[in-house]
């Protein structure tokens, strides 16, 4: 098992984490001159990828809304057939793309289409491959800003892990350049969160995703929706979709999705410390426990847990070392509960972790697919 470079690479995230926290000291001076000159009063910030790396969009486009007012995600996906409905050909963009390896023909097509479409452009390439065809065209371009992560986060295996949570938290310092030095004690408490969970909820997280279940459903509110859309993805793909997962936000749930809720799922809910929105995940949390019997019920959470529901939960993660802070460091230990559930589901099922994919539906860098022009 700890052979698995699906393993290794959930277990080396801290240590990425702060790697890459003293690389961005090491190059914080370029990266303010890149973005002064680049993200002007009335740019347009759009933060792309595919499949997990738009979920890092996701995330954090809410905590990045209180930084910079014009920014939103959108997956190349999307970008490659609706680029005209959703970008301003007239107005300035900053396209900030996530990818693992730079080779996805998403990644690279959107990047195309943004250019040619686009009057006024720049870019922030986030990659885990300094070989990958993102990273070298970006060589000697003055209108791109190239942030290339430690080489252990291209993730080998199939599944993206660390490469997901590094370049996660590599847009948030971005985000952060200009305090990235005060931000250091949070970035360390989000570190020792991550080394936390790995140290004291592995093997219970093992013994739940050993459990029978055909469905797993995660909920989050917030930031903390699209870390649960990462989790949903990590348990779907490492058990080749023999587990069905959904995700949502608390509120949302309620409205049709919760109908998925029987006794062969199992239900996660990553809880914010926010009392103005817990009171509402609260609430359904006591729903669902008291209308519904799930196979396993975890709660996780950061901070105090005095304002926690009293429901028989079947794990509580409790990570001690600060909150799911509002500036979005806090949220990313999160991740690791979905990413471990789905390693230990996945070798539960005769899986490879590495490869789980046993019908070939999905590879480590998609396939098949045509870019037109």
């Amino acid at each position: 098992m700890k052979t698995s470079f699906t393993y290794n690479e959930i277990h080396q995230q801290p240590a990425m984490w702060r790697k890459e926290h003293e690389a961005l000291l090491q190059e914080r001076d370029k990266i303010r001159a890149f973005m002064h000159k680049y993200l002007t009063p009335d740019a347009d910030i759009v933060l792309t990828g595919a499949g997990t790396s738009a979920f890092i969009g996701d995330a954090i486009e809410p905590v990045m809304r209180g930084i910079w007012t014009n920014v939103r995600a959108v997956p190349t996906t999307d970008l490659i057939t609706h680029a005209s409905y959703l970008l301003d050909s007239e107005r300035p963009l900053l396209l900030i793309s996530f990818a693992r390896s730079g080779n996805s023909p998403e990644s690279l097509g959107a990047v195309n289409i943004a250019n040619r479409l686009c009057k006024h452009i720049a870019h922030v390439y986030i990659t885990c491959n300094k070989n990958g065809q993102l990273a070298q065209q970006a060589a000697g371009k003055e209108n791109i800003l190239l942030l290339q992560l430690p080489e252990q986060t291209d993730d080998k295996s199939l599944a993206m892990t660390s490469s997901f949570s590094t370049m996660l938290l590599t847009c948030l310092m971005l985000g952060h350049i200009n305090c990235l030095e005060q931000d250091a004690e949070k970035i360390e408490k989000s570190v020792q969160n991550a080394e936390y969970i790995l140290a004291h909820y592995e093997e219970a997280l093992r013994q739940i995703g050993e459990r029978p279940f055909e469905r797993g459903v995660f909920l989050g509110s917030g930031a903390l929706k699209g870390i649960a859309e990462e989790c949903h993805l990590k348990l779907q793909e490492l058990t080749d979709g023999a587990v069905v997962c959904k995700f949502d936000s608390f509120l949302g749930f309620r409205h049709g999705p919760k109908a998925v809720v029987n006794n062969r799922s199992i239900v996660v809910y990553l809880m914010t410390n926010e009392e103005n929105v817990l009171r509402y995940e609260r609430d359904l949390v006591q729903q669902v426990d008291g209308n519904n019997k799930p196979v396993a019920q975890v709660i996780v959470f950061a901070g105090e847990s005095d304002n926690m529901p009293r429901i028989h939960a079947d794990l509580t993660v409790k990570m001690p070392f600060g909150k799911a802070e509002t500036d979005g460091y806090g949220i990313v230990p999160y991740v690791l509960v979905g990413q471990l559930l789905g390693f230990y589901a996945s070798l539960a099922h005769g899986l490879n972790p590495d490869a789980p994919s046993v019908s070939g539906n999905i590879h480590r860098v998609v396939e098949g697919v045509t870019i037109y022009e």
